[in-house]
């Protein structure tokens, strides 16, 4: 499996997509629409929100496990766009019966509530988090629902009124787009009936026959619901755990966690980035980076390398391997620095991720800086053909981190990737 290990946006969907084309199965475990994975393929440009990133490499099979919240609307736009792109999409798609549905009320309340609070987290907007609640709360509306109409309209009508009491309450108004996204979104029930499979089934089956599955996950480890800088999270579980039970599977079936790392640090969104905070140098890795969110086109928040992070990363995940991403947007630097330790106003620093996420504001890191390597790496196909300073470079991150890095990025292309033996 493939775990991001900062704040998202570490660009897991490359390293999904290389990875693709060596199994049967691609598996998204939890997440929405507010993900966005970014990947090239030659000279065109791909941003999948839910579907799975091995839907670019032909023949795989790819599904939507039962710990994602399905935007209906938005999936069947972005089914439709790689369709329109000659991408053959048709019977390689399949999605829990188990999947809870992102109503388009989910949508409306998590902006009504998000531009009505005192403190912000940065929410994309999408709804996820209204429709996890309801999951949690045990009002949602799951893809097996929808096979009994007269339960599905009930279930419906139940949650459309809750949103608007709830809408006016914080004082909004949908203006009537609500109902005419209500009213797509259920014109689209047997197509997504044509889709709903075992996703747990599916992938068992395949294990036992032989085969080769990859599970997927969105954000990172920094924005898991329990692990993550809370309250400024997402709203499910983002690390390797959540994989095994976001797709129906037992965990001793997952024999490799691969985690992504940038080979600094962003954050988009709200709540804090230790590593960051120098106004330089955010504006220079942004530039160099095109560090832009896929889903939101925000700008995101850039600092160092945070070994802390990547240290608390690879030991609630389990991590098996390292997959360092944008090596290259490193390249011009003279010198580059990582984040060693926090230190507080006490004069306290530790090595270790706390849980208060409100101390993070305060911290002030220990930095190592460590040479460039001022060459370009864009064409290196091996860890020898890398310059010096950026092979010591990943060897700090290793050991550091205490986990073997095992893939290398040096650019958006497939072919600009390192495979470590």
């Amino acid at each position: 499996m493939i775990v991001g290990c900062q704040w998202g946006d570490e660009g897991k969907g490359k390293i999904v997509d290389v990875l693709a084309e060596d199994v049967d199965i691609v598996a998204r475990y939890q997440g929405g629409a507010n993900a966005g994975h970014t990947v090239h393929v030659g000279d065109d440009e791909f941003i999948l929100h839910q579907i799975p990133s091995g839907i670019l490499h032909g023949g795989k099979r790819c599904l939507l496990g039962n710990g994602v919240v399905l935007d209906l609307l938005q999936f069947c736009d972005e089914y439709d766009a790689l369709v329109s792109r000659d991408i053959q999409v048709d019977g390689r798609v399949g999605i829990s019966e188990r999947a809870h549905l992102l109503m388009p009320y989910h949508r409306v309340l998590d902006r009504a509530r998000e531009d009505r609070a005192a403190e912000k987290i940065g929410t994309t907007g999408r709804g996820i988090g209204p429709a996890y609640e309801e999951k949690a709360g045990r009002r949602g509306i799951r893809v097996a629902d929808i096979r009994n109409e007269n339960r599905f309209a009930q279930l419906v009508e139940d949650g459309v009124a809750r949103a608007k009491d709830r809408l006016a309450a914080l004082g909004g108004d949908d203006g009537g787009a609500l109902d005419q996204a209500m009213e797509r979104t259920l014109s689209l029930r047997d197509r997504l009936l044509s889709l709903a499979t075992d996703t747990g089934l599916e992938i068992v089956e395949a294990l036992d026959a032989g085969k080769h599955v990859l599970l997927e996950g969105a954000q990172g480890t920094a924005l898991d619901l329990d692990h993550g800088t809370y309250p400024f999270v997402t709203s499910s579980n983002t690390t390797a755990a959540g994989a095994a039970t976001g797709v129906g599977i037992g965990p001793t079936r997952i024999h490799e966690v691969v985690g992504v790392v940038k080979a600094y640090t962003t954050r988009v969104g709200n709540g804090p980035l230790p590593t960051g905070g120098d106004a330089a140098i955010d504006e220079k890795l942004r530039q160099l980076g095109g560090e832009f969110g896929a889903t939101t086109g925000r700008p995101r928040r850039c600092g160092w390398f945070d070994a802390v992070l990547a240290r608390y990363a690879a030991r609630v995940n389990g991590l098996t391997g390292l997959a360092v991403t944008k090596l290259d947007v490193l390249d011009t630097l003279p010198e580059i620095s990582i984040g060693l330790e926090y230190c507080f106003p006490d004069g306290y620093c530790t090595r270790e991720f706390p849980a208060d996420t409100f101390t993070l504001g305060s911290v002030a890191p220990r930095f190592e800086t460590v040479p460039g390597w001022e060459e370009d790496t864009t064409g290196c196909r091996t860890l020898a053909d890398l310059p010096r300073n950026a092979r010591a470079y990943l060897d700090r991150i290793q050991e550091l981190t205490g986990t073997p890095i095992r893939f290398v990025s040096v650019g958006t292309r497939r072919d600009q990737i390192i495979f470590v033996d």
